[in-house]
């Protein structure tokens, strides 16, 4: 006979946390998709634009992620935040995505990487 306590017991014996080495591959293949999302307007990926502002990768393998845009009235926005979640959705290890859009702080150039000022001119 099994009681209701021993099957909650083995459930959450289980239920493993994510290890630190699939975290951090995780993590990369996450920003390797990020870097493959570009803003129609702009030649630089919205990674390197350092639109991106928070990825949570969460133990059950859950994305939460802020993100910017250049413009708050930027007429692709919902084109850029499907894809992303799209495509952060494919990486092996994520179980679902949050995209959530942010305005504070205000996007800026200093937020950009080394490589996008240098393709913009910036540098």
């Amino acid at each position: 006979m099994v009681y209701c306590c021993e099957i909650i017991k083995f459930a959450i014996k289980t239920t493993r946390d994510m290890d630190a080495d699939t975290r951090l591959k995780t993590e990369e293949k996450i920003i390797a998709m990020l870097k493959t999302v570009y803003d129609p307007e702009i030649p630089v990926n919205i990674y390197d634009l350092g639109l991106i502002y928070k990825i949570d990768l969460q133990d059950d393998g859950e994305v939460v992620l802020d993100m910017t845009l250049t413009a708050p009235n930027c007429p692709a926005a919902d084109f850029i935040m499907e894809d992303v979640r799209q495509k952060v959705d494919s990486v092996e290890g994520v179980t679902s995505s949050v995209v959530n859009l942010v305005f504070e702080p205000e996007w800026d150039k200093d937020m950009m990487s080394e490589e996008a000022k240098l393709e913009l001119g910036f540098l």
